[in-house]
């Protein structure tokens, strides 16, 4: 059975004390008030990676992750990050192929292969991206679009690597727009992906796979897209910098 996933990406948020009394904040709501064994992933700056990460052992389904890591493992590459470096944080996932690296900072999907191949190596789970833009979406083009990503970015693996791999569908109209994806809408796309994994690999790689739902994602609209058959949960932005509101979205799969 495949889990149930609320990650919270912080982005570029929080100085290190906002960051560790807002995770300090999110452990103890979890403690006292989720019922269940959906996980839990805060996705944070790299500054606040090894303190959260021990504080979140105070709860079995918290877990930490990176946003972003070098495709290279080691060198001189001054300014950042290797998988190796990430782990040894005691984080456990990195977010790849978000829709703002893939915009502001020119990231391929081949490149985005790469980042997959080190995380998986060094024991990272990655957190793919996928989605399409406006222009996509309005043209009717989105499902070529996400068929793509899909097999530049994740189908090289085989089935075993592919196995560890949560997938995130974005669509990117809807980030930081308040603009949200109908259910229907999402559901729609998920079904598709996970339509595409059967075919690539098999419905029972298929059926086990997460796919978050990641465009606005809040306490209101989490219920009626988190009941949808094909959404296992949500990449949340920021609903995540609200411990209120981000335990609420937890607490939808109570």
């Amino acid at each position: 059975m495949r889990k149930k996933i609320v990650a919270g990406n912080w982005k570029m948020n929080l100085d290190y004390q906002e960051g560790l009394s807002l995770l300090s904040e999110i452990v103890n709501m979890v403690k006292d008030e989720v019922i269940g064994n959906q996980q839990v992933i805060i996705c944070s700056p790299f500054i606040h990676l090894h303190a959260i990460a021990s504080l979140a052992k105070e709860v079995d389904n918290v877990s930490i992750g990176a946003q972003n890591i070098y495709q290279e493992e080691s060198g001189a590459y001054t300014g950042e990050i290797s998988a190796k470096q990430i782990l040894s944080t005691g984080a456990k996932y990195v977010i790849l192929g978000h829709s703002e690296r893939r915009a502001y900072f020119g990231e391929s999907d081949e490149l985005l292969a790469k980042k997959v191949d080190v995380s998986l190596k060094n024991n990272l789970t990655p957190i793919f991206c996928i989605g399409e833009t406006k222009e996509e979406r309005e043209a009717g083009d989105y499902f070529n679009i996400i068929k793509s990503q899909l097999q530049k970015g994740v189908f090289h693996l085989s089935s075993e690597d592919f196995s560890k791999v949560i997938i995130a569908y974005e669509p990117v109209w809807a980030i930081g727009t308040g603009l949200t994806a109908s259910p229907e809408q999402a559901q729609e796309v998920h079904a598709f992906i996970r339509k595409e994994i059967e075919e690539y690999y098999n419905a029972v790689i298929a059926d086990n796979t997460s796919i978050l739902y990641g465009g606005s994602c809040n306490p209101k609209n989490a219920p009626d897209l988190f009941s949808q058959a094909d959404i296992d949960g949500g990449l949340i932005g920021g609903a995540s910098l609200k411990s209120r509101d981000f335990t609420d979205i937890i607490k939808v799969f109570n």
